[in-house]
């Protein structure tokens, strides 16, 4: 019998698992599919607060990690695929085993939506990202490009004119899905132009590997153009990693974990930080935040149920 499962090694996850291997509980963590989550895949970390000359993403994790493992934290890659409530304790299955556990702690993050082009991979953090929050500020007086048509991308196009010398924002339709006020807002911003009927269908990159350009094809006439970029930020949305919950903890409609009473969620001694219930700010502070308040819950609940 585990005292605490944590799900996650991004942000949430290794902070929930400092607080609580300092407070004994030996945490196991599992490292599941995407180890360290999206800060792996990101090149500088200048708004952590602490590093004043930024951190890169995997070595900001695997600091994080050394820390945990210091107090006492155990760490495994394997993936949880199955829960259950069994009796007054939980149940998850690992890979192909069972094992119990008083607390199960869930920060398995969000995945960004990427549009399956050719090179995707390899171009995250040279020029293609998910976050304007956490990389414009990168690209100044450069032009760029938000890929999107709802009100992720629009705040995201507007929040990049801050930086940017000038903002595309490239629709696949005629018309913003954004609400209308959103919409607006975008459509009225002199360094934001919008391309209708565009859909990305290949990225250009320079010789030393950085974004150079996108290729766009018109979904009316069909002509193929280039649009020169330094960067991409694609703003098609999330994917929270809640699959095996589906059915048993309460979720809203596009699948994230609902919490109450700070990061309890429907079913007692299950808790959820971070991305997998976060739609609205998805920053590495919040997250580690939210990691620490979920160990912190934990705790009491462990205090309380002993």
């Amino acid at each position: 019998m585990e005292k605490m499962i944590i799900v996650g090694t991004g942000c949430s996850g290794l902070t929930a698992a400092i607080y609580a291997a300092r407070a004994n509980f030996a945490p196991l963590v599992l490292e599941g599919h995407e180890p360290g989550g999206q800060l792996s895949t990101t090149t500088l970390v200048e708004n952590f607060p602490g590093f004043p000359e930024g951190i890169d993403g995997p070595a900001l994790i695997m600091n994080m990690k050394s820390q945990a493992e210091r107090f006492g934290a155990r760490f495994e890659y394997a993936t949880l695929s199955e829960f259950e409530k069994a009796g007054d304790h939980l149940r998850v299955k690992v890979d192909d085993r069972w094992i119990d556990t008083q607390t199960l702690v869930i920060a398995s993050g969000a995945s960004a939506k990427w549009l399956g082009l050719a090179r995707e991979k390899e171009l995250v953090g040279h020029g293609l990202t998910s976050c304007a929050t956490c990389d414009g500020a990168f690209y100044r007086n450069v032009p760029v490009c938000v890929v999107g048509g709802g009100d992720s991308a629009c705040e995201e196009a507007n929040f990049l004119t801050r930086f940017a010398s000038k903002v595309y924002l490239i629709h696949r339709r005629d018309s913003l899905r954004a609400s209308k006020i959103m919409a607006d807002r975008t459509l009225a911003n002199p360094k934001i132009e919008v391309l209708w009927n565009s859909i990305p269908v290949e990225y250009l990159s320079d010789s030393e590997g950085e974004m150079r350009a996108i290729k766009l094809q018109n979904s009316s006439s069909g002509e193929i153009s280039e649009l020169e970029v330094k960067c991409v930020f694609v703003a098609i949305g999330h994917t929270p990693n809640t699959i095996p919950f589906r059915g048993k903890l309460d979720m809203d409609s596009d699948g994230y974990l609902l919490q109450n009473n700070g990061t309890h969620t429907n079913i007692s001694g299950v808790f959820a930080c971070g991305d997998v219930a976060d739609r609205t700010y998805r920053q590495a502070i919040t997250a580690a935040g939210q990691g620490c308040a979920a160990a912190l819950d934990a705790e009491r609940y462990l205090s309380h149920h002993p």
